[in-house]
C-alpha cells in the first residue's frame, strides 16, 4: 500500500524539485552576470535586426520586404543569378517553368486604368463563355470594381487566376452596354513554341521563346509537322529566349546530333561532373540547320547553341548571346518561399564556359548588354573574342569561351541609332496600345483577312503613321521630328503587329520574317 502511494506521488515530487531547481538557477544567473545562461537562441544577426526594426523602429515599415531585399543583396555578392523568390511570387514563377497555369485564357492590356481584352485563347474558358476582343472589364466577382482603379497587371492576374474549375463572375462593357459573363477557370497552356511553319517550300522555321517543362514535346510536335511537309532545312530562332530548364535544351540538341555525342556537362565545388549525352536517334540529324541568337539568348539557349556550334552541326547567325554559364537549383524554404542558388557551371562539348565576368558587381553585370549598344558592338560585330580562350571544332573552326556564344555570321542591329521618341513608343507601351486600338477601330476591314498571306493586301503608310503620331501625343511622345529611318522602321512593323493581334505570334513571325534581317541572312546561308 505504501509502495502504491509512493508510486502515485513520486512524479509530483520530482516536478516540484525541478521547478525549485530552475528558480534557484535563474536567481544564480541574475547574480552571476553571465549572458545567455538558460537561454537558447538560434537567430542570426540578420533576423535579430529585422525583429528590432519590427518592434522598435519609429515608423511602421514592411519588414518582410526589407528582409527579401536584404537576402537578394546578400546573394548578389555571390553571383548575379542566385535569387530569392518570396512565397507570394513562387506560384507565378513556377507556372512559367511548368508551361501552364489555371486562369481564364485571355491576353489583356490596361488603357486609362481599364482592363481591355486584346486576345481570347481559342477554345479556352473565356472563348467558351463568350468573352470577345475589345471587351472592357468593369467588375470582377460582382463586388470588385476595377474600372478606373490604379491597378497593376499583377493585381489583375491575381483576381483572374484561381483553382481550375472555379467560376469568376465578370461584368464587361461591350458596345456601350454592361454584359455579365461567368467564366469557369481552366488549365491554360503557355506555349514555348511561338511559331512553326514552312518559310520556303523546303525550309522550316521554328521560334522557341523559353525552355519550360512542355518545350521539348511542343518542339517535337512542330518538327514532325514540318517534316511531314517535306522540310529539308531548318531555321531555329532562339532570339530573346532567356533560357529555363537545362533538360529541355539537352533533349532538343539530341534531335540534331548523332551517336552518343556529348551535349553539355556541369560541375561545381559541391556538385560532381555530370555529362549529358545523346541517347536516341534524332529526328533531324542530317538536314541543314541555322540557329538565330541575339543578346537576349541566354542560359539553356546558349547550351543548345554551344553544342551545335562545337560539333559543326549548325551555323549560328545573329549577335553575341547574353553570356550565362551558371546552373541554378531551386530549394524550397519553410515559409513557402524558395532560393535559386547557383550550384555549378556548365561547359560546352569542347570545354567552353561562356559565363561573362561579374567581377565588377551586380549593377555593372546588368548593364553589360546595354553597353554593347553604346560601344558600337551591335553595329560593328563582336569585339569579345579575346575575352576567353580559343577552341577548335572537329572541322577546324575557331570558337571562343569566356563571353557568350559568338555567332558564325554577324547581323548588325539596324536601329542602333533609334531616337528617344521611338524608344518611348516601346518603353511606355504606346505602340502596342496603338495597334490594339487601330485594330478595334478597323475590325470589320481586318476580318476579311482569313490568313497571314491575305494580309499582304494591307500596306501601312502615311495614314497609319499619322494616326500613330496623334495617338502617341496622348502619351507625351512626339513623333513629328523623328528620323526617316526610324519612321520606316516603325511602318515596316505595323503589319506584323496587326498580324500578332489577329493570329498571335504565329501570325507575327509569318509576316515579320518576310523582311527580318536575321531570317533573310539565314535563308541566304541555306541556299
Amino acid at each position: 500500500m505504501v509502495n502504491k502511494r509512493l508510486h502515485v506521488w513520486l512524479p509530483l515530487l520530482f516536478s516540484i524539485i525541478m521547478v525549485i531547481g530552475m528558480v534557484v538557477g535563474y536567481k544564480l544567473h541574475e547574480n552571476s552576470g553571465v549572458k545567455n545562461f538558460f537561454t537558447i537562441s538560434n537567430k542570426s544577426p540578420m533576423q535579430e535586426v529585422l525583429d528590432l526594426i519590427r518592434l522598435r523602429y519609429v515608423d511602421k515599415v514592411p519588414v518582410d520586404s526589407i528582409g527579401d531585399r536584404a537576402i537578394n543583396n546578400l546573394l548578389h555578392q555571390l553571383d548575379p543569378h542566385s535569387v530569392f523568390i518570396p512565397a507570394s511570387d513562387i506560384e507565378y514563377v513556377n507556372d512559367d517553368l511548368r508551361g501552364n497555369f489555371s486562369g481564364i485564357g485571355i491576353e489583356f492590356q490596361l488603357f486609362s486604368d481599364t482592363v481591355n481584352v486584346i486576345n481570347v485563347l481559342p477554345g479556352g474558358p473565356s472563348a467558351k463563355a463568350g468573352l470577345m476582343v475589345g471587351d472592357k472589364f468593369i467588375k470582377v466577382n460582382d463586388s470588385i470594381n476595377i474600372a478606373g482603379k490604379h491597378l497593376q497587371a499583377d493585381d489583375i492576374r491575381k483576381l483572374l487566376r484561381g483553382e481550375s474549375g472555379s467560376p469568376v463572375k465578370l461584368t464587361v462593357l461591350r458596345n456601350r452596354q454592361l454584359v455579365p459573363v461567368t467564366v469557369n477557370r481552366g488549365t491554360i497552356a503557355v506555349p514555348s513554341v511561338d511559331a512553326a511553319y514552312m518559310i520556303t517550300p523546303n525550309t522550316g522555321f521554328i521560334h522557341i521563346n523559353k525552355f519550360a517543362e512542355t518545350t521539348y514535346p511542343e518542339f517535337m510536335q512542330a518538327l514532325e509537322k514540318l517534316k511531314a511537309q517535306q522540310m529539308q532545312k531548318l531555321i531555329l530562332d532562339l532570339r530573346g529566349n532567356g533560357g529555363g530548364l537545362l533538360s529541355q535544351a539537352v533533349n532538343i540538341a539530341d534531335e540534331f546530333l548523332d551517336e552518343d555525342k556529348l551535349i553539355v556537362y556541369t560541375q561545381g565545388s559541391h556538385v560532381p561532373k555530370n555529362e549529358y549525352r545523346c541517347k536516341r536517334p534524332g529526328l533531324f540529324e542530317k538536314g541543314e540547320l541555322v540557329l538565330l541568337v541575339d543578346e537576349g539568348s541566354a542560359s539553356a539557349s546558349e547550351v543548345l547553341a554551344g553544342a551545335l556550334q562545337d560539333w559543326d552541326r549548325a551555323t549560328i547567325v545573329g549577335r553575341r548571346s547574353f553570356g550565362k554559364g551558371l546552373v541554378q537549383e531551386q530549394f524550397e524554404l519553410s515559409d513557402g518561399s524558395a532560393l535559386r542558388l547557383t550550384v555549378a557551371r556548365y561547359y560546352s562539348p569542347l570545354g567552353r564556359n561562356i559565363q561573362k565576368s561579374y567581377k565588377e558587381g551586380y549593377d555593372k553585370y546588368e548593364e553589360e548588354v546595354t553597353q554593347r549598344f553604346h560601344n558600337g558592338e551591335v553595329l560593328k560585330g563582336d569585339t569579345t573574342k579575346r575575352l576567353g580562350p580559343a577552341f577548335k571544332t572537329p572541322k577546324g573552326r575557331i570558337v571562343y569561351g569566356g563571353g557568350a556564344i559568338t555567332p558564325d555570321i554577324y547581323v548588325p542591329f539596324d536601329t542602333a541609332s533609334m531616337g528617344k521618341e521611338i524608344m518611348k513608343l516601346y518603353l511606355k507601351g504606346t505602340l502596342s496600345n496603338f495597334i490594339y486600338t487601330y485594330f478595334i477601330e478597323h475590325k470589320k476591314e481586318f476580318e476579311q483577312y482569313k490568313k497571314t498571306s491575305d494580309l499582304a493586301g494591307f500596306k501601312a503608310g502615311e495614314v497609319e503613321w499619322n494616326a500613330l503620331k496623334t495617338f502617341a501625343m496622348k502619351d507625351s511622345v512626339d513623333l513629328t521630328k523623328v528620323a526617316p529611318k526610324d519612321k520606316a522602321y516603325i511602318i515596316k512593323r505595323i503589319p506584323a503587329l496587326i498580324a500578332r493581334q489577329m493570329w498571335r505570334y504565329e501570325g507575327y513571325y509569318e509576316v515579320m520574317n518576310q523582311s527580318d534581317d536575321f531570317v533573310q541572312k539565314a535563308l541566304s546561308v541555306l541556299k
